[in-house]
């Protein structure tokens, strides 16, 4: 018989340790970066999605396919390319001669984790056909609706816009990502053990599943139960009013972007074994969840103006 669980937390023991073993088996798989698999997490609980923005061969697809590996859900992999059609994803109807009707043959977006690799190396309409069912958790394909399976992550990878035979993504399609890291280049003893290691592939490939479909949507209720208080939602409407208003910015968050900030700072709370949220959780989260949703005039950086916005807030 299980353990009672501690007085501020929300979870059983059992479901506890498997969060906290899956993180460490990913953590095992992606060297040196705690924090950004701490944020994968995040998106994972509070059932948003993650984009993954770095220069190539910085271990985005590493971590997408270490996710996948280690929840033990039905997983997907297109590589986006520029003659990727929106059919490609989704899928398509077919007619079946012998029935005398169409079928419908499910794409690979009819998985629980989706991964998006190089989502802007495809044109916008291709782009474009996964905003409902990042939005919805469903598509609409010749006047039919499909359910997604539940849970459902998207988790996208793209190359800086920068860099050649890239489409940057619509605002409304960064606004789906709940979530947006960088990894970068790795620190001199990680890049070492990196070198003298196994092949990522091979370790990720001996992955044991650690969680299932069952056990996450039960941390995704527990995120719901995660308390915030009245003065945590005031600093986060605080946060969201001064960056319609802060110099440099053109767009502000909007009041989507405030929801998708407290509910990530409830996700972090409970991976850091807490039944209620902090101000550290949402200035943990800010930038990863405020960056790609900021417009700022002319060429100022996003990231500075999220760290100057988080700065000119205080907490009551």
């Amino acid at each position: 018989m299980s353990k009672s669980p501690a007085p501020d937390t929300i979870l059983p023991e059992a479901l506890g340790a498997a969060l906290r073993d899956a993180q460490a088996q990913v953590n095992r798989l992606v060297l040196g970066k705690p924090q950004q698999v701490r944020h994968a997490f995040v998106a994972l609980l509070a059932d948003g999605h993650l984009l993954i923005e770095d220069l190539p061969g910085l271990g985005k697809t590493t971590l997408a396919h270490a996710m996948a590996a280690t929840l033990g859900l039905g997983f997907a992999r297109v590589q986006f390319t520029s003659d990727l059609l929106p059919a490609d994803i989704l899928g398509v109807s077919v007619y079946e001669a012998q029935a005398r009707r169409f079928e419908f043959h499910p794409g690979p977006v009819f998985n629980h984790v989706l991964l998006a690799d190089e989502i802007n190396r495809a044109p916008p309409r291709t782009q474009s056909a996964l905003l409902e069912a990042m939005a919805e958790h469903q598509v609409s394909i010749d006047g039919r609706t499909h359910a997604l399976p539940d849970p459902f992550l998207v988790i996208a990878t793209q190359n800086p816009v920068d860099l050649a035979g890239t489409y940057p993504l619509p605002d409304s399609q960064l606004d789906r990502f709940l979530l947006r890291l960088a990894l970068g280049y790795p620190d001199e003893a990680t890049e070492r053990a990196l070198l003298a290691g196994s092949d990522r592939r091979e370790l990720i490939a001996q992955a044991q599943p650690l969680l299932d479909a069952e056990r996450i949507l039960d941390l995704r209720r527990a995120v719901q139960a995660v308390h915030a208080s009245d003065p945590l939602v005031a600093y986060v409407q605080a946060l969201v009013g001064r960056s319609r208003r802060h110099p440099g910015v053109r767009v502000g968050l909007s009041p989507r972007a405030g929801l998708a900030l407290l509910r990530a700072a409830r996700a972090h709370a409970l991976l850091l074994g807490r039944g209620h949220a902090l101000p550290e959780d949402v200035q943990a989260l800010f930038g990863a969840v405020a960056e790609h949703r900021l417009v700022g005039e002319a060429d100022a950086s996003t990231t500075t103006l999220a760290r100057e916005i988080l700065h000119a807030v205080a907490i009551d």
